[in-house]
């Protein structure tokens, strides 16, 4: 089993080819969880994620003639992305192949590195097949994305950063995918502070490492989709689940919607974009009783590779949550005027309006009347009372529109 010397060794290694990325306290995510809070900061890797310490440190390691022949990896993204990157700062062509469904900016800017993508499969599992075949018709050496004892080792030396910069910590909370990252951080901690926690987080569609632990067998879970793409892994590695068995004290899930806000509020108060598998350790902490209250814990923010789509989609849905933004159905008499005083009773209670949607052949107002659909943006649910109320009194009927 791979050693706390294999993860020393790993960092003298990839001295000068990673970044020792922060680890800064949070007062405001202090408050709102009640846990004192440190962020560790690995969406700010040359490549957006902690997939570059155990990438890199596998290349570093490879014999002049693997080097001559070339790599492959499978990936969701990240990990392609790592492998692109350093094997083109190494003078290594690399072969990188993905699901159709991998986040565009992971795609275009494994391509920038030089590498050649190959999209294929509608899962990581069908991509990994067809990354294992090319390898074997190509004479190329395989990268994988966590189950190998250098991976490993290169993903623990998060784990030695940690010792050093948050050295009084109780726990740490980690997201799972393959279990590469946790296993390699947490026997970096336990060799130095066994009283450590090492807390591991999956998505609850994709929770291949907690059924394991649970079973003791390396179950394949059925295909499911995951806004936390990074974690999305249907089947743990051997590698990892023996070091996650010794070392992982618990592993816990959170649902998409928790996924979603804990982005929405990393953007808002850290001033920080992380994808969904680097939100998933505030999600766990906000959501799930880890008994961390009054505790130095680590949020370990994986990654920042998220598509601005969806980003966009996660601050729409946010701000309908928190009750600003709100879409109202309005039946007005359909006259010339009607839309213009109802747009100024709206101004006159300090709403903005972002979209409006007038409907007469297909609604269901009688003859002489229209609906109008208002998107409004909005201080929160009181002011939202204000305006309904205003139309209300004005004789208008108002209805709003629930997800």
């Amino acid at each position: 089993m791979l050693e706390a010397a294999d993860i020393a060794a790993a960092r003298k290694r990839l001295e000068g080819a990673i970044y020792q990325t922060p680890c800064p306290y949070s007062q405001t995510l202090s408050e709102l969880s009640g846990a004192r809070c440190f962020v560790k900061l690995e969406n700010l890797q040359m490549t957006g994620s902690f997939k570059e310490r155990g990438a890199a440190n596998l290349l570093l390691q490879l014999d002049p003639a693997e080097v001559s022949r070339g790599v492959a990896a499978a990936s969701a993204g990240n990990h392609g992305l790592a492998v692109a990157f350093h094997a083109a700062r190494l003078g290594i062509r690399a072969v990188i192949v993905m699901p159709e469904w991998a986040p565009l900016i992971k795609v275009t800017s494994s391509r920038r590195h030089g590498a050649e993508v190959i999209l294929s499969g509608a899962n990581y599992d069908e991509a990994y097949g067809r990354a294992r075949q090319v390898a074997t018709e190509r004479g190329l050496a395989f990268v994988h994305p966590f189950d190998d004892d250098r991976v490993v080792a290169g993903q623990g030396t998060l784990g030695l950063e940690l010792l050093e910069q948050c050295a009084d910590m109780d726990a740490v909370v980690v997201p799972v995918g393959g279990g590469g990252l946790v296993g390699g951080v947490a026997l970096a901690i336990k060799a130095a502070r066994p009283e450590v926690r090492v807390i591991g987080v999956q998505a609850e569609a994709l929770d291949a490492m907690r059924q394991a632990l649970a079973t003791g067998t390396r179950t394949t879970l059925p295909p499911a989709s995951t806004i936390a793409d990074g974690i999305a892994v249907r089947q743990v590695g051997e590698i990892t689940l023996a070091l996650a068995r010794h070392y992982v004290d618990d592993v816990v899930t959170v649902t998409e919607e928790e996924l979603s806000n804990a982005i929405l509020l990393l953007l808002e108060i850290e001033k920080t974009v992380v994808e969904g598998a680097g939100a998933a350790p505030l999600a766990a902490l906000l959501n799930r009783p880890l008994g961390l209250a009054g505790r130095n814990v680590v949020l370990v923010l994986s990654g920042g590779n998220i598509d601005v789509t969806m980003i966009s989609r996660i601050i729409d849905r946010g701000l309908v949550k928190d009750s600003r933004l709100v879409r109202l159905s309005v039946i007005l008499r359909d006259q010339p005027g009607a839309l213009a005083r109802l747009a100024a009773l709206v101004g006159d209670a300090r709403a903005n309006i972002l979209h409006i949607e007038h409907e007469r052949a297909f609604s269901r107002a009688a003859i002489g009347e229209s609906r109008v659909e208002l998107t409004l943006e909005t201080s929160g649910r009181e002011q939202i009372d204000i305006v309904k109320q205003r139309l209300i009194e004005s004789g208008y009927r108002v209805e709003e529109r629930r997800a």
